[in-house]
């Protein structure tokens, strides 16, 4: 009888201060949300899944996607009921779809066999032709779509699509700049749910969990820069 394939546990492989940062992260955006008296629990698990996958994703780990995945269906949600129409869209007809192609491509190229680490990839000039022309129609058309839709913040908004799909695509190459892009993203994100915080500060918790976001980024972009030095010198 053959044994069954045991489950992996992504939280063992968490060091002492990526326990720390994710618990004080958890810490931060439960507080915020119980100081505005928020009935939204809909905010809360949003918030609670995104930072929870950004450790992992830090780590190279696509267990970190997989949580993505669950965070940009959940934020959708958060975003129709505010009217900003723009997040909606860009996380369903963009963040989930290239998060998905992230993921393939991130357990397609593990670092060495068995492992949860993915490689890390290289960004060509003809990659970041491609970027920079698809960023540029992707935001144009966004930006006339969103403005149709009455969105609220409309340029913010835009903004908003041009750095989550340039961090996007370099999440799909595998390339440490991605982490950079999306700290751009997340503080388009604060000034868009600040500005949302003064019709509800029920959305407090929102702003304290992009700013969150960009810490955890940072040290995303901090570990994957780290990571391929070590991966470089390792295959010489």
């Amino acid at each position: 009888m053959k044994n069954k394939p045991k489950l992996r546990n992504p939280f063992k492989n968490l060091t002492k201060f990526e326990w720390s940062l994710w618990i004080i992260s958890l810490a931060g955006i439960t507080a915020s949300f119980f100081a505005v008296k928020s009935a939204d629990f809909a905010t809360l698990a949003v918030s609670l899944i995104g930072v929870t996958s950004l450790v992992f994703a830090a780590k190279g780990d696509a267990f970190g996607l997989i949580l993505m995945l669950a965070f940009s269906a959940v934020y959708a949600v958060v975003s129709y009921f505010f009217g900003y129409y723009g997040e909606m869209i860009i996380y369903l007809a963009m963040q989930i779809p290239v998060c998905t192609a992230s993921l393939i491509s991130w357990l397609k190229n593990p670092a060495k066999k068995g492992s949860a680490e993915t490689k890390t990839g290289k960004l060509t000039p003809k990659y970041t032709l491609i970027m920079l022309i698809s960023t540029a129609a992707v935001t144009t058309a966004f930006y006339f779509i969103l403005r149709e839709l009455k969105t609220e913040n409309l340029i913010f908004s835009t903004i908003s699509v041009a750095t989550s799909f340039s961090a996007l695509f370099l999440m799909v190459l595998r390339v440490p700049a991605y982490a950079a892009v999306f700290m751009l993203n997340d503080a388009v994100l604060i000034v868009l749910w600040s500005l949302a915080c003064t019709q509800s500060l029920n959305y407090v918790p929102m702003v304290v969990c992009f700013s969150i976001f960009l810490i955890n980024d940072f040290y995303g972009f901090i570990c994957w820069t780290k990571r391929r030095r070590r991966q470089s010198a390792e295959r010489q």
